[in-house]
């Protein structure tokens, strides 16, 4: 792997039925994963995607694109801005992984994760122990 090398693209659906699913699995059962009334009632443009959902899905794009043998040493993000899930339409969370940074211990991959064309993860950066690829 090389500094600049994209590693892994993908676009993934979300659906309000994927946050249902997702509130089952983490626990996190806030309304404003659900429900429009709530959401409106606190001033939020909609329904939103969980923090941590939108976190997972992003890194499940690396981990796709790894060999199984990898171990990942840290992952973190700061979120920008919400994922709005549209009753409907659902939405698209596009992802970008590329090389960061490589050294002796370990390959750095930056991801550039967006919804409707809005940065919504910034400084999202996994760290995948060198000898493990």
């Amino acid at each position: 792997m090389n500094v600049g090398d994209i590693i892994a693209e993908r676009t993934v659906h979300l659906t309000r039925e994927s946050l249902v699913r997702y509130a089952g699995a983490s626990g996190d059962f806030n309304p404003i994963h659900y429900r429009d009334d709530i959401a409106a009632e606190v001033g939020l443009p909609g329904v939103l995607a969980h923090g941590m959902l939108t976190m997972g899905v992003a890194s499940s794009v690396v981990v796709a694109a790894l060999p199984g043998t990898a171990r990942i040493l840290d992952y973190g993000v700061r979120f920008a801005r919400p994922v709005v899930v549209d009753p409907q339409d659902g939405a698209d969370v596009a992802i970008t992984a590329k090389v960061g940074a490589v050294d002796d211990t370990a390959v750095r991959v930056d991801l550039v994760v967006k919804h409707a064309d809005t940065t919504v993860l910034v400084k999202a950066q996994l760290r995948i122990a060198a000898d493990s690829l």
